[in-house]
This record gives C-alpha cells, sequence and structure tokens, in this order.
C-alpha cells in the first residue's frame, strides 16, 4: 500500500503538476503499479469462510479461476459452475474491495448519480460496451468465451466504470467525448480479459483511454454558453 501510494501521489499526480494537472488517474497508476510488480500478492485473496469458518483459505479471483482453467484445457461452462450469480452480486467471493459486492459499488453509483456529482453516461457506455463485446464472442464460442452478465458482476469493472472513468481530471468534459471514452475502455477491457495475459484489463484500459482524453476534447467541443 505504501510503495502504491508513493507511485500514485509522487509520479502520477505531482510530477504533472499536482491536482487537476495529472493525465492519469493516480489510483489506478498505483494499482497498475503494484499488479506489474507483485502479481501473485496482487491477484491471490482470502475466501470467504462464514463466522466460525477457518481463518483464511487464499484462492484465485473469478477471472483468474477462469483463465487458469483455460490454459489446462478446461471449458468455460466447466468453470462458471461454480459459481452462482447471486454470489457476485453478494460479494461472496475473494477478491479487493472492487471485485466483490457488486450490488453496494452500483448503490453508490445511483446515490452519486441521483446527487449530480458524476455523469452516468461514461459508465453505461462502458457497461454496454462490454455486455455486447462479450455477447458476440460468447455467442461464437461458448465454451472459451464468459458470457455477458459474468464479465459486468466479475473483476473490477463496477468499480472502475463508476468510480474510476468518472474522475473529473482524467474523463472527457463532453457528452459524446465521454461515449467513445466509455466505449473505448469496455472494448479494451474485453480485448484484455480475453485474449491478454492478464485476466483483468479494467486498469490498463482506463490508462489507455485517459490517454486519449486530450484529443477526445478537441474532438467534441462543449458548447459555449451564450452561443448557438
Amino acid at each position: 500500500m505504501v510503495i502504491g501510494s508513493i507511485v500514485a501521489v509522487g509520479v502520477a499526480k505531482m510530477t504533472f503538476g499536482g491536482i487537476g494537472q495529472n493525465i492519469w488517474n493516480p489510483a489506478l497508476v498505483g494499482r497498475v503499479f503494484l499488479l506489474v510488480s507483485f502479481p501473485t500478492y496482487m491477484t491471490t485473496w482470502s475466501q470467504p469462510q462464514g463466522l466460525f469458518g477457518v481463518d483464511a483459505v487464499s484462492g484465485p479471483t473469478p477471472l483468474g479461476a477462469i483463465q487458469e482453467g483455460l490454459m489446462q484445457g478446461s471449458s468455460v461452462q466447466e468453470l462458471t459452475s461454480a459459481y452462482n450469480y447471486s454470489d457476485l452480486l453478494f460479494a461472496n467471493l475473494g477478491g479487493s474491495a472492487g471485485e466483490v459486492c457488486a450490488l453496494a459499488l452500483l448503490a453508490g453509483f445511483v446515490y452519486l448519480c441521483v446527487r449530480r456529482v458524476i455523469k452516468p453516461w461514461i459508465t453505461l457506455s462502458i457497461f454496454a460496451t462490454v455486455a455486447l463485446t462479450s455477447l458476440i464472442f460468447w455467442s461464437i464460442d461458448p465454451s472459451r468465451f464468459t458470457d455477458p452478465l459474468f464479465n459486468l458482476l466479475t473483476g473490477g469493472l463496477i468499480l472502475g466504470a463508476c468510480f474510476m472513468a468518472t474522475d473529473y481530471v482524467t474523463s472527457p468534459m463532453s457528452l459524446w467525448g465521454g461515449v467513445v471514452f466509455g466505449v473505448g475502455i469496455g472494448f479494451l477491457t474485453m480485448m484484455i480479459r480475453y485474449f491478454g495475459s492478464y485476466p483483468e484489463g479494467v486498469s490498463f484500459a482506463i490508462l489507455i483511454m485517459n490517454s486519449v482524453v486530450p484529443l477526445l476534447n478537441m474532438w467534441f467541443h462543449q458548447k459555449k454558453f451564450g452561443r448557438k
């Protein structure tokens, strides 16, 4: 945590001039640095055992387990049978804070939208793109590719789409710029999940699209007040 904080604040934020000047989301820069530097520690988590269970049982996250199983020749149907959607929704599985309890994360997203703290179009475009992309691949080969609902509820997708991609500094200012930004994140996430060496791609996808934000702001202008 200390190393990640130093990289996030010292490298990703302060080297660009501090608050409001950074190009990439500092929290994601710190997370990706830790993920690349310490992959085992960042992808192995304790599984919930109930109130009177054993102290801890370590294991991979659902996405990690799927990737390992596919490399060993198992089918997606066999691997996903170990999980049900209620476990994914109510956090009855191991993972980091952004990979568990999808329901709580979605409740937080709705609250922020109601309070008009964030705009929903970036998040919704990410969800729609992930669902559509995974639906296409799943329809082609369901034994190799996971279904849309599984992809929406697993990994750090909900946390990234709701709270990281919507960061004011590193996201586009216009509506259509935000939509293109979200579509890019969703598509890159699925490409990394399906074909990359890491089971999760949300952090990488957001950072890649953060780099494109200046171009999106140039291509999609906000209407100026007082002008048609």
